[in-house]
């Protein structure tokens, strides 16, 4: 790169498909790319003199394409999406959103309705804020959930990145809601719930750079459930564990848990962009 473009080699040699261009400056050459005008342009006539066989490639689907969007006839659109939501959300995270809003209410409902002793005297929505954000996280980067997956890995800004914007954006979301359901059950405070739900998504993001994130959050939102919520359910008694886990005294082991999964995210950061 030299000032604030890329040089004409770099240009060529993208253009060219040289495999012998580092990873990291192959990111930065396209993450320019997408922002600078000029530096397109430079690749464009690179591609037409570098690799003539593309160039013909592109001509013809545009030669094929043309008279299909011409003919057709473009929706009146009302709103545009801004270009910094694609940057933070992906369509299909808004019905996994909607579902663990859903999900908060119909836990305020149980603990309105519900008789005391079906969980053993506990708030269900201290049983199930653990894991709820990770509905939302497992939805984040999943492959197949999201049509343009492939598009989206695909470009510079891929990895873990967009992961990460994506993952706050559920919690953006799901925590206020968890946070009001808390306060009007009043049977459990935002500390309590607070950091092992961000424990929990931090070890999601952890191991999903070995197994897939969707997995990942998948396998310990059914771990919870199997360790927590069916005996619960079953027995009418609290769990042991879950006595053990959201005593005021066991917050340190939670933030532990959570620092241990950041560290572990940061340093397997270059797996993510090949999940």
């Amino acid at each position: 790169m030299t000032g604030e473009h890329a040089s004409r080699r770099l240009i060529d040699d993208y253009a060219r498909g040289d495999t012998a261009m580092a990873a990291d400056t192959v990111w930065a050459l396209e993450a320019h790319l997408e922002t600078c005008a000029p530096c397109r342009s430079h690749l464009a006539a690179a591609v037409a003199t570098e690799a003539p066989g593309i160039a013909a490639l592109v001509d013809t689907v545009r030669a094929g394409l043309e008279p299909q969007l011409d003919a057709a006839v473009r929706a009146p659109s009302r709103w545009r999406r801004p270009m910094w939501v694609s940057s933070w959300l992906t369509p299909v995270m808004t019905p996994w959103l909607a579902m663990t809003a859903v999900v908060t209410l119909v836990a305020l409902l149980l603990d309105a309705a519900a008789p005391a002793e079906l969980f053993g005297g506990s708030s269900v929505v201290s049983l199930t804020a653990p894991v709820l954000p990770l509905c939302g996280v497992a939805a984040s980067w999943s492959s197949g959930l999201d049509p343009a997956h492939e598009l989206t890995a695909s470009t510079a800004r891929a990895g873990l990145p967009l992961l990460l914007r994506r993952t706050t954006s559920a919690l953006v979301v799901v925590l206020p809601v968890l946070l009001v359901g808390g306060w009007l059950t009043g049977t459990t405070t935002a500390a309590q719930w607070l950091l092992p739900s961000l424990a929990f998504t931090s070890t999601a993001l952890a191991l999903g750079s070995l197994v897939g994130v969707t997995r990942a959050a998948a396998g310990l939102v059914a771990a919870w459930a199997v360790l927590v919520l069916v005996p619960a359910s079953v027995t009418g008694r609290v769990p042991a564990v879950l006595q053990l886990a959201l005593q005021p005294d066991r917050l340190p082991l939670w933030a532990l848990l959570l620092a241990l999964g950041t560290g572990a995210v940061i340093a397997r950061r270059d797996a993510y962009s090949a999940l």
